[in-house]
């Protein structure tokens, strides 16, 4: 490589944007609501409740993952919130048969949810926390993400250390 090499170094990203939400029920009342329960029964029943994030793109190795909190279901594409203002014309190419399906079924659907430990789902390194864009990168580059804090005496980063988990149950 020619030129000057730019040594390894850490960069704190913060993004703000704003989410339109549509008009939508209590989740608890929509009648597909049922089919996110049954969808975790599903993988209760064909024993593979594990996380998706680690079987699919660290070839089923759960070491960075958190296997003794309860894995959590994510909507992967349509979140429950929005879909009242999904353009059908849109998602019907990708997702064929989901204008017969319907938008609600769909939504709480194996095609649109997916497993994930409470680290790849919900924490400073999971998928509601991180762009995509750089969520996408961590499916290639290991502990990619550190927790960082602002402080009175300024930034303290993680250490970027695996964190010690459970292996998943046999």
């Amino acid at each position: 490589m020619a030129g000057k090499i730019v040594p390894a170094h850490i960069q704190v990203v913060t993004r703000h944007y704003v989410i339109n939400y549509p008009e939508h029920g209590p989740r608890e009342e929509d009648p597909a609501y049922a089919d996110f329960h049954a969808y975790k029964a599903m993988r209760k029943k064909a024993g593979t409740v594990y996380c998706d994030f680690a079987m699919e793109h660290r070839r089923g190795d759960f070491s960075e993952c958190d296997m003794a909190s309860p894995m959590e279901c994510h909507h992967r594409i349509i979140e429950f919130a929005m879909m009242n203002d999904v353009d059908m014309t849109l998602l019907e190419p990708d997702y064929p048969g989901v204008s017969d399906m319907g938008i609600g079924k769909w939504v709480e659907s194996a095609a649109n949810l997916e497993l994930l430990c409470v680290i790849h789902h919900r924490t400073d390194s999971g998928v509601h926390k991180i762009a995509y864009a750089d969520f996408g990168a961590g499916f290639y580059i290991r502990n990619l993400f550190r927790k960082a804090e602002t402080t009175a005496s300024g930034l303290i980063v993680t250490p970027a250390q695996p964190p010690t988990h459970i292996a998943p149950p046999a």
